[in-house]
């Protein structure tokens, strides 16, 4: 693949997740005005926005390997708090989300509303803070690899 297009790769990243962000809240606005179609319509284009999100960066990081964080003193250690808070709930919100489409596609629709606010909010989380550390990582404090 040619390394101008894998240097794009975290760019297009970094607009994945801040379109998974903007979706999902329009999702969340939706569902609370009892607008279901608009409400799915949503939800389905965040999912794909993440799962390109997902799709470049496993391409990117097994081409590129990682870049090393720049910032030095106490933006390092906010650094590696946003990093690790969103790494360990980018893992646990993968699961949540498929049992979240399955149930919303069986239409167990009570089982469905349990769970929605909790993927919501931790799907938010990682999908905002992505952006947070792309922006340290890429802009703010950039590093090397």
């Amino acid at each position: 693949m040619d390394s101008g297009i894998i240097n794009l790769l975290p760019h297009f990243q970094a607009f994945c997740n801040s379109a998974s962000t903007v979706l999902l809240l329009c999702g969340g606005y939706f569902i609370s005005k009892k607008d279901k179609k608009t409400h799915k319509k949503c939800m389905a284009a965040a999912f794909l926005a993440s799962t390109l999100f997902l799709i470049s960066y496993l391409t990117y990081h097994s081409i590129a390997g990682g870049l090393k964080f720049g910032g030095q003193g106490a933006v390092r250690g906010i650094y590696f708090f946003i990093l690790g808070t969103h790494t360990i709930l980018a893992a646990v919100a993968l699961p949540m989300i498929l049992m979240t489409f399955y149930r919303a596609f069986k239409e167990d629709f009570e089982r469905h509303k349990r769970i929605a606010p909790w993927t919501l909010g931790i799907w938010l989380y990682v999908s905002v803070t992505g952006v947070v550390i792309y922006t340290m990582l890429y802009h703010l404090y950039p590093g090397s690899n």
